[in-house]
């Protein structure tokens, strides 16, 4: 069995910034020479999430608009109340419970089949990964394991 790594790096714009990787994964599926096997997708991070949808303007709004009420930033969070937390603190630490409740409701990983060097998506599936949190650097590994 062969795996291949690759760290994809860059900086998203604002909240919910919806990033279309499905291209640059699937060329390095063409360039990891791997057959069939599986391709496995992993954000590094607690407040950004991975999703396998559909990429068209409307829906790209509905689901920003559904993420927004699920876990709107106005409401109270305690991981927000600085003066009684004391765990998981960094220089700058921002107020984002909302993002990471939103994060509840999807996925840090997507595995998908890897067939005959083509990777196993329905007609509209585009891998997305969404911002849920702020402008920041982000990173997603990806690993491909086969033959």
């Amino acid at each position: 069995m062969k795996i291949k790594n690759k760290t994809f790096q860059f900086e998203t714009k604002e909240l919910f910034d919806i990033i279309d990787l499905t291209d640059e994964i699937k060329q390095f599926v063409k360039e990891s020479g791997i057959k069939d096997g599986l391709v496995n997708i992993q954000t590094k991070h607690t407040t950004a999430m991975l999703t396998l949808n559909e990429n068209e303007p409307l829906l790209i709004k509905d689901m920003k608009k559904h993420l927004a009420e699920i876990a709107p930033e106005s409401a109270t969070y305690n991981h927000d109340n600085f003066a009684i937390r004391t765990v998981n603190m960094c220089e700058g630490e921002c107020a984002n419970g909302h993002s990471h409740c939103k994060a509840l409701h999807l996925s840090a990983t997507l595995t998908l089949n890897l067939i005959e060097e083509k990777m196993q998506t329905g007609m509209w599936q585009r891998v997305l990964f969404i911002e849920l949190d702020r402008k920041r650097e982000r990173k997603v590994q990806v690993q491909i394991m086969g033959e």
